[in-house]
Formats: C-alpha cells, structure tokens, sequence
C-alpha cells in the first residue's frame, strides 16, 4: 500500500508539471485574443501556486486513499441524482472531476497578468472545465446509464432522436418548443401594428383604462431579440402592466433581417428605425412629448437616438428609462474577453460593408457566457436521458434568434466595446451628428439587475455618471432576463433604492446607502413613470389616426419570421 500511494504521489506531481505546462499554452485566440498565431508567455504568483499544490495532492492522496469507497459528492447539482453515489467509479470519478476543477479554477486566479489576460484566461479554463464534466459523457454518466437501464434503452432511443432533431433545427433545445406559438401563447396583449418600415413595425396596444395619460408611452426592445420578452404571458407582461397602468403603449417590433437588410448601418438604425418611431408616436397621438424605455441594447439605441436629436435642438422625449443599458462600457463584462482591435477588424473585413452576423452564432455565443445552465445542462437533458425540456416561456424566447446585419454589427462592436466612444463628448458621429450625452438632460429612471452577466450591474450604474439630467437608480435581484421579468404579483425577489437619492461615483458607494425592498421593482417605476406622464385623458376607442391606420392586429408578422 505505502508503494502504491509512493507511486500515486509521483503520478500527481508528474501531472501537476504537465499541467502547469498546458496551462502556460492556453489558446487565448479561441476568445479574441490577438496572439498573431503565438501563445502569451504565463506567469505564475509562486505562493499562489504552492498553495494549490499542496492542497491538491493532499486531497488527491485523501481520495486515492479511500479507494473506490464511493466518496460522498456534494454541493454540484450535475451529480445530485442518487445514482452518482450508488456507483464507487462514478462517485469517484465526480469527486476526482471536481477536485480538477476547482484546482484550474484556481490555476486561473494565480495568472500574473493584466485584467483582461486574467478573464480570458478564467474564461477559457471555465468553458474547458465545464465541457469535460464526466455528467456530459454517456460512459460516465451514472444516472445516466442507470435511467437507459430503467427504461430498457428507451431513454438513450429518445436521446438519439432529440438529438437528430436538434440538428435539423440548428440549436439545443431548451424547451418543447412545440408548445408555444407567437400571437397564440406569448405576444398575446391585444393591439394592432399601425406602422411598417422595412426595418420595423409600431404595434399600438388597446387601452385597459377608462383613461389614458397624455404622453404617450413608446418602448425599444433590443434588436439581438425580440420583443415578445417584454410580453411573455399576460401574467408576466411588462407591456400589459404599463397598459393597466394608464398608458397609451407603443412598441418597436424590428424585422427579422434577411439579405435585403444587409448593408443597413447603425445610422440607419437610429434615424429610419428608433427616431422615426419617436416620430410616428408623437404624429398620431398629437403629442408635444412621449416617454419611452429602452432594454439593453435597445436602451443603447434610445439613448444614441436622443443625443442625435439634442444635437439637432429637438427634445421629443420628456424622459426615459433604461433597463439593463450599457452607454459607458468600461465595465461591459465578460463579452469584453472577445473584444479587441483584432477580432473587430477581423469582423469589420469579414461583414463591415454588407452581410449577416447569423442570430444562431449570437444565440450560442451569449449561451457559452453560462455554459453549464445554457449549454451542457440540456445536452444531458436531451440526449443522455432522452427528456423533453418543460415548457418556459422565457425559453422559448431564447431559443428565437434575430440576425443583424453586418455594417450595424460592426459600428456597434467598435464604438461601443472597443472604443467607447459613446461617453467621450463629441468622439461618436451618429447620423450625421457629434454626439454628446451632456446634451440629454432629461430625468432618467435606471435599472440594473445585481446578477446580469451581460450587463454588469457597475455597468449598468455607469450611466448614472454619463448623462446629466435627474436620474433615478433602482438594482434588483437575478440576471438580464428574470430581474427585468418580475412582475408585483409574483412577490419574488427583491430591489435595493436609496431613499437620499445620491448617486456616488460607483456602485458599491450607491450600495452602501440603499435599501433593500421586498418584490418587484416594477411598483417603484409605475409611481416615478407616472410622475412624468401628464394628465389623465380620455382613451382612445381606435387605433392609429389620420394615415396611420390598424394594418394587422398584435403582435403583427416581423415578430413571427424565424432566423
């Protein structure tokens, strides 16, 4: 046995140096790296590394020594099932998995680098880590093999067959998309589109109230998406809430693009899309001023759309919200481990001047951001134990991708991302104009989820600094998606304010000082929405006016074209 466990020492030490000599050729390229075909020389911090090393062979000696004892594996929900621990190998080989996992996690976290080295590096190690689970493997997989057993092979049948039709698809199932269909199930709140361009469609909802306020009420879903997110089911619509709520509501529905948009620009997204949607608003409602919100990168667009029209001397829109923006990209998160001169030069050659970057290559690049949850998660689900998802919703949405045409791809990655320029005063042209946030001096109401791994929550902050008028910021619970989704009657999560309203220089000073409120936060921006609505006005009983007439009815047909 000491021969054993002598040899066993010499075989982790040995595999600790193979390890450290992998790890010191990590191909940074993979994430945007511009290595010129070179691999970064890494450095190591010694007691860092010392550290984990002895650690590591300590608990490797500690397993080795408990044999095929079935070692009790824990705190990892991909090795939960009970089967895992009823089989030695396999609970041996998950602990074994983990013990690696967590010592190249930490291999990652000694790098002596500069930040953005570090997170490409984490990144990297953390997509290797997570595809080499032994859950991802049928030979591996306890539960796995013991669910085919159950089932007489019917199970690895399913498997087989989900996987072919997964295929023909083009994605990973996330859901029984077959249970969802837009207009039937999800987009159902009741209006009409009462505009079309070939860039989007303006959908006019009925109104829920007697009354209606004066200002009418536009928003600007992100074009990576559709916009059906803000109206999933009626009891978690964010657009049936702002209708109850007393507003006559608006929404960009953008088209799907296809070859015919290919060499549609930023500009012409600002000007022939999200100003003229501002436009239209105004003209049919009669309106000197509208409110409007933008959602991520539909914010980023609100936002470029309104300092181009301060630049002009127009100010149509009385205030505005912004969910889960970025306009200051300092902190844009882990997206920024793809971004440098290279790669965007790189897409710039590839599609800068007419193309499609396909809404399939962006599904799956925001999925590997959470590779477990988004990625290997259904691939076990789906093809080792032949399940089908369970329907959400929110899934659904998910898995409908949008394209975008290259040339916007492209001013969008280098001025934003890359450059920044968006919060340098006068560095953007837009449409012909210098653009310059100080100029958008309009009250604000920011929100940012504490979780977002898309939008930073200090990014999400950010904003708060670059724009110049009264500004209110409200953080909640969970990420991008479900902290946005959280509607009152659901009395989930929480929302943090700070009751003096001061918005220090970062986040963590803001946080310092605010409270945190149980529920939704969509309460708090109802009261502050109202506020800058106006009057009470009779609602209208059709919809559209004058040459702006009731086309089709909610959610129109752009919404309905897959990628």
């Amino acid at each position: 046995m000491q021969q054993a466990a002598a040899q066993f020492q010499q075989a982790v030490t040995e595999g600790w140096t193979k390890a450290l000599e992998s790890f010191k050729t990590v191909d940074l390229g993979a994430v945007g790296a511009n290595m010129k075909g070179k691999a970064p020389e890494i450095h190591f911090a010694p007691e860092k590394l010392q550290a984990l090393q002895q650690d590591y062979s300590k608990e490797a000696l500690g397993l080795f020594a408990e044999g095929f004892k079935a070692p009790k594996v824990s705190g990892d929900r991909r090795f939960a099932d009970a089967a895992w621990n009823e089989n030695p190998m396999a609970a041996y080989a998950a602990a074994v998995y983990m013990l690696n996992a967590r010592t190249l996690m930490g291999m990652a976290e000694a790098v002596e680098a500069d930040a953005k080295t570090r997170n490409r590096i984490r990144f990297a190690v953390e997509q290797w880590v997570a595809a080499a689970a032994p859950s991802n493997y049928l030979a591996f997989n306890a539960e796995a093999q013991k669910k085919a057993i159950d089932t007489k092979g019917e199970s690895i049948a399913k498997g087989v067959k989900n996987l072919v039709h997964d295929i023909q698809q083009g994605h990973v199932s996330m859901t029984d998309e077959s249970l969802f269909e837009v207009g039937r199930n999800v987009a159902t709140t009741e209006g009409a589109v009462v505009f079309e361009s070939e860039l989007f469609q303006l959908i006019e909802y009925k109104p829920l109230t007697a009354k209606v306020f004066e200002k009418p009420f536009l928003m600007v879903p992100p074009c990576i998406n559709k916009f059906y997110i803000l109206d999933l089911q009626p009891e978690n619509s964010l657009i049936r809430y702002a209708v109850a709520q007393g507003h006559r509501t608006f929404v960009v529905s953008w088209r799907n693009p296809d070859a015919s948009l290919a060499h549609k620009t930023w500009d012409n997204y600002i000007e022939d899309a999200v100003i003229k949607a501002i436009g239209v608003t105004q003209e049919l409602t009669g309106a000197e001023t509208i409110n409007a919100l933008g959602f991520c990168v539909g914010g980023t667009m609100l936002t470029s759309a309104l300092a181009v029209l301060a630049a002009r001397g127009e100010k149509p829109v009385a205030s505005a919200t912004l969910l889960t923006t970025l306009l200051d990209f300092t902190d844009s998160g882990i997206l920024d481990v793809f971004i440098d001169e290279s790669f965007v030069k790189y897409r710039e050659s590839e599609m800068g001047k007419g193309g499609m970057m396909k809404g399939t290559d962006l599904a799956s690049t925001f999925s590997f951001l959470r590779p477990n949850d988004l990625v290997w998660n259904y691939v076990v689900g789906n093809y080792l134990k032949g399940e089908t998802p369970p329907p959400f919703d929110l899934l659904y949405w998910n898995s409908d991708s949008t394209n975008l045409p290259g040339p916007f791809y492209c001013w969008y990655l280098r001025n934003t991302y890359l450059e920044n320029k968006l919060v340098k005063p006068g560095k953007a042209t837009v449409c012909g104009e210098k653009i310059d946030l100080r100029q958008v001096d309009i009250p604000f109401y920011l929100y940012g989820s504490r979780e977002d791994h898309i939008v930073p929550i200090g990014g999400a902050y950010a904003s708060t600094q670059a724009l110049p008028g009264k500004k209110r910021f409200v953080m909640g619970a969970s990420g991008h998606i479900a902290g946005v989704i959280n509607p009152p009657a659901k009395n989930k999560r929480s929302h943090w304010i700070r009751a003096d309203g001061k918005l220090p220089k970062t986040q963590e000073a803001w946080l310092e000082g605010a409270v945190e409120h149980p529920g939704s936060w969509w309460t708090d921006w109802s009261i502050w929405l109202k506020s800058q609505a106006g009057k009470q006005i009779a609602a209208p009983k059709t919809y559209g006016k004058g040459k702006y007439k009731a086309l089709m009815p909610a959610p129109g047909s752009y919404v309905k074209a897959r990628a």
